[in-house]
């Protein structure tokens, strides 16, 4: 159960971590300044909204997200936001990889290149069904996580940071409701598809804390460092790059392959929530239904990293704060059916 558990947490942060978290440029849109409070009720609604998802998809033993959706939103809002999460999925898939482009062309590779080099892995992933993502997601994430975690840390060391000194400034704290938001249709998606692989309603508890407070951890101590460095921040396509430059050439390739890891991830995320939704109308192998949706993909890819995030993200996150309440009162209201 435990390690079921693990294995379904590294799913819901590998769907997490993408391009935009993992630069500092999805936490920098969204936190900055006067956000500690911000983060905390982040990683509380995001804990409450993983255990909710899984909750239901467990319930109803589902194979893609439609059935949760419908639960979570009621039939007639079902068709909006299925349309919604199919619009969204594909776009931010777009994003990561416009975010492996752009990562390459960091070390003055062709932004092509960069794009090329994740969608041939992207597709053969999909040979070995969902299977392939979960294995993937164990073996990467925890090398990720601590990679993450040892530059921040290193980096408030080096840099006489104070982990609580702005603890006390919380005057964006409703920037929390839209950054979580931004974050639930891909959760309902990915963890709609795994609903009949869970055994055990404890590896929905393991599952959901653990993330909420892996994610909470590193988005406190990002967003600290990030505001130490908020003048040089404009500089930068990737944030983390202002991070990386105090340190040696090595270290910087280090972290860029673990960026690369973290978009690779999601955009597999992203495209499971596609072809997941997808397979009973087409009946062809995983794999195909990747190949067809990344060529779908591929042109929207010159927009650039930066400015899809700019406009895509907050105005997701504003369409997607009715999802969030239903989420947060679904426990709510279904203690109250049963009694």
């Amino acid at each position: 159960m435990i390690k079921a558990g693990m294995k379904w947490m590294f799913l819901i942060i590998g769907t997490m971590i993408g391009a935009g978290y993992a630069s500092g440029r999805e936490l920098w849109q969204f936190f900055g300044q006067d956000s500690s409070l911000a983060i905390l009720l982040f990683a509380v609604m995001f804990t409450i909204c993983c255990f909710t998802i899984m909750n239901i998809s467990f319930d109803k033993q589902s194979t893609h997200y439609l059935p949760v959706l419908r639960a979570v939103v009621g039939k007639r809002l079902t068709g909006i936001y299925d349309w919604m999460i199919i619009l969204y999925l594909f776009t931010t898939t777009v994003v990561m990889l416009a975010g492996s482009g752009a990562t390459w062309q960091a070390f003055h590779y062709s932004y092509r290149l960069g794009v090329i080099a994740i969608v041939i892995p992207l597709i053969l992933l999909f040979v070995w069904d969902v299977k392939g993502l979960v294995v993937v997601n164990s073996f990467v994430l925890p090398l990720l996580i601590s990679g993450l975690l040892f530059v921040l840390i290193l980096f408030i060391s080096d840099q006489n940071l104070s982990l609580f000194g702005h603890v006390r400034e919380t005057s964006n704290w409703m920037a929390a409701f839209p950054f979580t938001a931004l974050n639930i249709l891909p959760l309902i998606a990915v963890l709609g598809a795994i609903g009949n692989q869970m055994k055990h309603k404890g590896e929905v508890w393991i599952a959901a804390l653990g993330s909420g407070a892996v994610l909470g951890i590193i988005s406190y101590l990002y967003n600290n460092s990030l505001i130490q460095i908020s003048e040089q921040i404009i500089l930068y396509e990737i944030p983390l790059f202002a991070i990386l430059k105090h340190y040696p050439y090595e270290m910087m390739i280090f972290m860029s392959i673990m960026l690369w890891i973290a978009i690779f991830t999601t955009a597999a995320s992203g495209t499971l929530g596609l072809v997941t939704r997808f397979r009973s109308y087409l009946n062809q192998p995983l794999w195909i239904l990747a190949m067809a949706m990344i060529a779908l993909m591929l042109p929207f890819t010159s927009f650039g990293f930066s400015t899809l995030i700019k406009i895509l993200y907050p105005l997701y996150g504003i369409l997607n704060l009715y999802v969030l309440s239903s989420l947060l009162i679904h426990p709510l209201i279904s203690k109250f059916k049963i009694r």
